[in-house]
């Protein structure tokens, strides 16, 4: 292969002035649309639109940071990505960020190590960024920010904050009112609750919720133990569960837990859903694949992240918070797992 044949494999990024050229108009015109000028005109603007996207033009992020003097990254404190629930809404905020032409930096930390959440923190204080978005699971996470002085806009993606109104019930409270409530539809009036930890945001409201639908059914929880999130605590739980109190439903969590609970009972003997119907929370991937399939809820975490970023995003630009994207109702999923409670009940 000769040097004229490798050089003409390599293809040079096209640039502003290519995309100019193409749209017939100048490079500052394109320069202006790019930086997202509004008086431009519309035919112009459809134009300098088609030759950008006929050439796959990106706007060079660094170079627009340095001429503007505007910092285009985002800091994202971020806990257990390689966790479901954490990865889904980081991967809304940061597609919602490169949308918006941000790059998201990401700081990974550990919310049970108050030393790493004080670390992490620092960390990304010291950058020079347009704003900071923190994924806040914990108490412990909150008290350290409580700490800490910002010089950028910074948004607290926590429980309290996944409706606009935090006077509202959280999506998070709202899925497990719907699932305790086909529970009770379904004959269930004992209930036995496997919580996650509870210096997480999320296992509190979870179990509120459960907590205030058996209330308002006037239903009984048998009692209830937390969790670690995992699939060995909720094997744990359900060892440890009663079988003289008349349970006929768990709820557990989150998916993992209730996986734990699923083989923990098989080894009791306990017949589910013949004997005891078992619940999850989140609908992970595998959920539909336990035996038997999970009955579990499914919080639209994607769109947290995205709806999480632009909030952040009307901080930066000082507007009011873009009404396309609102919060989805949670659904509930029912399978295998849970059906009519056995009678005689």
């Amino acid at each position: 292969m000769d040097d004229h044949t490798t050089n003409a494999r390599v293809r040079k990024a096209p640039t502003l002035y290519d995309v100019a050229a193409l749209a017939g108009v100048s490079h500052q015109t394109v320069s202006r649309l790019v930086k997202g000028h509004t008086n431009i005109g519309p035919e112009m603007r459809s134009r300098i639109e088609a030759a950008i996207a006929t050439l796959n033009y990106k706007p060079n992020m660094s170079a627009r940071s340095l001429a503007t003097s505007k910092p285009h990254r985002i800091g994202a404190l971020v806990y257990e990505i390689l966790e479901v629930g954490p990865s889904k809404t980081m991967h809304g905020a940061s597609v919602a960020a490169r949308e918006a032409g941000y790059l998201l930096d990401i700081v990974s930390l550990d919310p049970n190590d108050d030393h790493a959440i004080e670390a992490a923190i620092t960390l990304i204080n010291q950058n020079d960024l347009a704003g900071v978005i923190v994924f806040a699971p914990t108490d412990g996470v909150l008290a350290a920010l409580s700490r800490v002085s910002f010089t950028v806009p910074v948004f607290i993606e926590s429980e309290a904050n996944d409706l606009a109104d935090a006077t509202d019930p959280t999506l998070n409270e709202m899925g497990m009112r719907l699932l305790v409530e086909q529970l009770i539809r379904d004959g269930h009036r004992r209930f036995f609750h496997i919580a996650g930890p509870l210096d997480w945001l999320a296992a509190r409201g979870r179990r509120d919720a459960y907590e205030r639908a058996l209330r308002a059914a006037g239903a009984t929880s048998a009692g209830m133990i937390a969790g670690t999130w995992t699939s060995q605590s909720g094997y744990e739980a359900a060892m440890a569960m009663p079988l003289n109190q008349g349970i006929t439903a768990v709820v557990a969590g989150n998916d993992q837990m209730a996986l734990g609970a699923l083989r923990a009972l098989d080894e009791r003997g306990i017949r589910v859903p013949e004997k005891v119907s078992v619940t999850g929370f989140d609908d992970i991937p595998e959920s539909r694949f336990f035996f038997p399939s999970l009955t579990t809820v499914r919080v639209d975490l994607d769109l947290q992240g995205r709806i999480a970023f632009n909030r952040l995003l009307a901080l930066i630009n000082q507007e009011q918070v873009r009404p396309a994207l609102v919060p989805v109702m949670p659904q509930v999923f029912v399978r295998d797992s849970s059906a009519a409670a056995p009678s005689g009940a």
